[in-house]
């Protein structure tokens, strides 16, 4: 099967600076593949050299098989929804979604036929005569979406595209894309920097970090598995503890963490020092180690603490769903661990 998208050995330099450091990936054909990261990290720039809105100073992009490197943006097949969404605010929603098609020389009968059915399609059946300005901004979103898909790419690129919105939208409207990416089987490269919306949608992450690629990889494996410091810390706010590792067999490690000892299914690790993440969520009540509450906060669904355990230096940084029985600060605690949560990662 071709790669829809391939890079090999992109750079995207700006002057002295570089943006993109020698990346290579690819991108099976109806997937939704993510590009995470701080900002300043080479993701949108990234997003930007597929979709031909910058050019690779070093290196090769492929479409489809095709090398799209040294194309035009009109050249490569690829449509993007914008951040801002960039609709024309003096055309209805019909005349958004046509506008690329009667770009291209469809006749209207044609292009309105084809933009009804993907607005039927984002949910905006009958919002056709409305202008933007008198749409919800997640109606907006949708239009923007419709109006890339009905062009049919080969691929179907997002900047950013829940930003402007508020949690609970952001939360339905990032379904919505997901449902769609999977029922027309259309291949996606989506750019953001929330992690959570990240593991929500895709069906891989690229995690990038100063212009190069730190972990690629199924949603999961970065969570449970990080490659790096950066990776546990960014996705998921471990805590990052130093511990002592000794080997028990071939697939089994003792952690030493505080006064407790931690056995861990890894077979990779060897003895000695090591970096322990440790998920909130992997922190409970139980009897491991006994520490004190530094701070605490109720959010509804569940607590969040910050404990303070004598040997460990830093507050470990805990999520607790049990709200009926909050511990106040100051407070004396026994804590246990779900060892699914933990795993053992670089000292870099």
């Amino acid at each position: 099967m071709t790669p829809t998208v391939r890079f090999k050995t992109v750079s995207k330099r700006y002057g002295a600076a570089t943006a993109v450091d020698a990346v290579s990936f690819e991108i099976e054909p109806a997937t939704l593949v993510t590009l995470l990261g701080p900002s300043g990290c080479g993701k949108t720039t990234t997003l930007r050299l597929i979709a031909g809105l910058e050019h690779a100073s070093d290196g090769r992009i492929e479409i489809d098989g095709r090398d799209v490197t040294h194309l035009a943006a009109s050249e490569r097949d690829v449509s993007m929804v914008f951040q801002s969404y960039a609709l024309f605010p003096h055309m209805n929603v019909l005349e958004n979604v046509c506008y690329g098609l009667r770009a291209s020389g469809r006749r209207r009968a044609e292009a309105e036929a084809m933009a009804r059915e993907k607005l039927g399609l984002v949910g905006l059946a009958g919002f056709e005569a409305r202008l933007p300005s008198e749409l919800s901004g997640g109606q907006q979103q949708r239009v923007a979406v419709a109006r890339a898909i009905v062009l049919e790419p080969k691929v179907l690129l997002f900047d950013e595209p829940l930003s402007n919105l508020d949690a609970r939208l952001r939360r339905r409207v990032r379904e919505e894309i997901r449902g769609l990416q999977q029922q027309l089987g259309l291949t996606v490269v989506y750019v953001t920097h929330d992690q959570e919306e990240a593991l929500a949608v895709s069906d891989r992450i690229i995690v990038m970090n100063g212009g190069r690629i730190a972990q690629d990889g199924p949603p999961r494996a970065l969570y449970e598995r990080p490659a790096s410091r950066f990776i546990a810390d960014f996705i998921g706010n471990a805590n990052l503890a130093e511990v002592s590792v000794a080997r028990l067999d071939a697939g089994r490690v003792e952690v030493a963490l505080g006064a407790t000892r931690l056995v861990l299914a890894d077979t990779e690790a060897v003895a000695g020092p090591a970096l322990l993440a440790i998920r909130p969520t992997a922190i409970g009540w139980g009897e491991a180690l006994v520490g004190q509450v530094a701070k605490a906060a109720y959010l509804g669904s569940h607590m969040e603490y910050e404990i303070a355990v004598p040997g460990v230096p830093e507050p470990l940084f805990a999520i607790v769903h049990d709200v009926a029985h909050p511990r106040a600060i100051g407070a004396s605690v026994a804590i246990g661990f779900d060892v699914s949560g933990l795993a053992l990662v670089p000292r870099d």
